[in-house]
């Protein structure tokens, strides 16, 4: 998996929406009113566990407890604040946090109370009442209270992101203290009442007395871990080198039903090392236990090694029905070069997909072409009439072609590494932009400014695809550089928009919320969260359209306009994806059979952190073997 912008867990809101149907307690309330009382959220239909259900259907509800389990990063780290921007954040620094609502690995629009014991709301969803765990408490032992969750939502709200308090004040009037295990929230009225209660659900929470105590902002780098609720708290760490996550033994919520069979490990172990290669060398060595292969390289010849020929080390490639990543190259459309669609095209035309999938990837990669890859969300073909009602009064905002053409796709490229047919009409497209050759080779536009394109990167695994982009790109006329840089001028160059083009992930879901607003919205083109900058009238139409709709039918169509109108607008270069995952471990861990068919539905606490297991004997052979280090 590329680069997670590390925010999102914590302040993306989240997409679920319509209330569930049988899985409600109407409540009399005063006045008369009918209130639901639900221990979950569902969208267009109702949670698959009742309230008193025993378990997730996917665990393994006696898997032991114990072992540890480790992984890699590459760079390093010198925060433990993973709320701001400034410095870099260690590996799982919101781990400690726990959340009201918690999503689930095999429903992918459903949230399950954690936190909070029961939510209500009446039927209108003008406000929302959670009803907390009495015996919820932080990892050093004083108790949650609804005080710690109006302080975190005052506190994000106050101090968070720019564009998350322009969605969060948009959406969410106020709160209000009841007791000390209830807390109301009261929406803004007019705004979309679909998503608002998950939104709100969503909240990580803070310790009030922590931060305080602590003189904490959360605006600034923090060398000193935060302490949470949740499962795993801090444990040691050599600042940039490694962090160690242990389990709490006395976390409150480890008897509750949603938690039964996970959080298993004693201890998440972190290794950091320079770059993926230098990782890769060490877990042939047994310096850490788990790989995510990201490589298609190392996972079709790499695996020669001791430990995986003597059978220590195992490779899965996983079935799954996650949406595959948005990851692309994207341009900064902040800077003015970028700014018509055509040079942005034309650009993109003469990246060779099929060539480097056979040459570079061992053909084990699919292409990218939609912002919803691998889903039903997926725009196809021309326009239904659906979509058609939301494109005609936005049409103006959108490239030629929005209503009657089929959705943009990439193009096709050659055996060889140069498509001339594609370079010709990129070329094409350059002139009609202004922006034509000179007697060096050069493009210039009227004002004699060379067309020049920077590509940072901070990873040496991407070299060996964006040089022969870069190579095509001048064969085109266009001054274009690889500029690979560590991953702290990497970091302040992305945060400071200091960029031509950088590899990102647009995060989207299954369902339109409002983090399409950061991610793609003109409240968000000043933020991380939205790679190119974009700004456009149209998309945010089309974002209101889907955060707005109430029935799955509705958002589906809104969905599908909006990703046929991004991909026309081509703020991209789109990448690859594989849609099982390829993952490589020491032979001392174990996991359910069948797995859930949702593997990524949180990515920021990776699966086989959350349900897998140590095997105890498996991991004193590999001990006794030398195995590990």
């Amino acid at each position: 998996m590329r680069r997670m912008t590390r925010f999102a867990a914590v302040i993306c809101p989240l997409m679920l929406a319509a209330l569930p149907l049988g899985a409600q307690e109407p409540v009399a309330a005063e006045g008369g009113e009918e209130i639901t009382k639900t221990h979950a959220l569902a969208v267009f239909g109702e949670p698959a566990m009742p309230a008193d259900f025993e378990r997730l259907s996917y665990v393994n509800p006696d898997a032991p407890k114990g072992g540890e389990i480790s992984i890699a990063v590459g760079g390093g780290f010198d925060s433990y604040n993973p709320y701001t921007v400034k410095g870099r954040p260690v590996a799982l620094a919101s781990v400690m946090n726990e959340r009201i609502m918690q999503k689930v690995h095999d429903e992918s629009e459903t949230f399950y109370c954690v936190l909070c014991e029961t939510v209500e709301f009446p039927a209108s969803r003008d406000w929302a009442i959670f009803n907390l765990r009495p015996e919820a408490k932080f990892s050093d032992g004083t108790p949650l209270t609804a005080e710690d969750v109006l302080f975190t939502y005052e506190t994000l709200r106050d101090k968070g992101l720019s564009s998350f308090r322009a969605v969060i004040a948009q959406s969410v009037a106020g709160a209000e203290v009841l007791d000390d295990h209830r807390i109301r929230f009261d929406f803004v009225e007019g705004y979309p009442r679909r998503d608002v209660i998950q939104q709100t659900g969503n909240l990580p929470v803070f310790s009030k007395a922590d931060f305080e105590a602590k003189g904490r902002e959360l605006s600034d780098s923090s060398p000193d871990p935060f302490i949470g609720s949740g499962p795993y708290m801090f444990g040691s760490a050599d600042m940039g080198r490694r962090v160690i996550w242990k389990r709490n033994p006395d976390y409150w919520g480890k008897d509750l039903p949603i938690n039964r069979g996970r959080y298993n490990f004693d201890s998440i172990r972190i290794e950091y090392f320079a770059d993926s290669d230098a990782a890769f060398e060490g877990f042939k060595a047994g310096e850490f236990t788990v790989r995510r292969e990201n490589s298609a390289e190392k996972w079709a010849t790499g695996y020669n090694f001791p430990n995986f020929e003597n059978g220590y080390v195992v490779k899965a490639a996983l079935e799954n029905e996650d949406k595959a990543l948005a990851q692309g190259f994207f341009f900064n459309m902040r800077r003015e070069k970028f700014q018509d669609v055509r040079v942005r095209e034309a650009l993109g035309l003469v990246f060779n997909f099929e060539w480097a999938n056979t040459t570079l990837f061992h053909n084990q990669y699919s292409r990218t072409e939609s912002f919803w890859e691998n889903s039903y969300l997926k725009a196809e073909g021309k326009p239904s009439e659906g979509e058609l009602a939301l494109l005609e009064p936005v049409a103006g905002d959108l490239p030629e072609g929005i209503l009657t053409e089929d959705a943009v796709v990439p193009p096709e490229g050659g055996a060889r590494q140069l498509d001339r047919g594609n370079l010709r009409r990129a070329g094409q497209l350059l002139d009609a932009a202004g922006w034509t050759v000179g007697s060096d080779g050069q493009r210039r536009n009227a004002d004699g400014e060379v067309l020049s394109v920077e590509f940072l990167e901070d990873s040496p695994t991407f070299d060996k695809i964006i040089n022969p982009y870069v190579e095509n790109l001048r064969a085109l006329g266009v001054t274009a550089t690889l500029n690979r840089v560590d991953d702290a001028e990497f970091e302040n160059r992305r945060y400071e928009f200091d960029y031509d083009v950088i590899v990102a992930n647009a995060l989207t879901y299954m369902t339109a919320d409002d983090g399409l607003y950061q991610t793609f919205g003109s409240k968000g083109a000043d933020d991380v969260f939205n790679a190119a900058g974009l700004a456009n009238p149209a998309i945010d139409a089309l974002i209101d359209a889907g955060v707005a709709a109430e029935t799955e039918e509705e958002m589906i169509t809104a969905t599908h306009a909006l990703d046929r109108a991004l991909r026309a607008l081509h703020i991209w270069v789109p990448n690859w994806f594989k849609a099982e995952k390829t993952i490589a471990y020491y032979d001392q861990y174990a996991y359910p059979d069948p797995l859930p068919p949702l593997l990524d539905a949180d990515l920021y606490f990776p699966f086989y952190f959350d349900f897998w297991w140590y095997d105890a004997e498996k991991g004193e052979a590999l001990r006794k073997a030398g195995v590990l280090r």
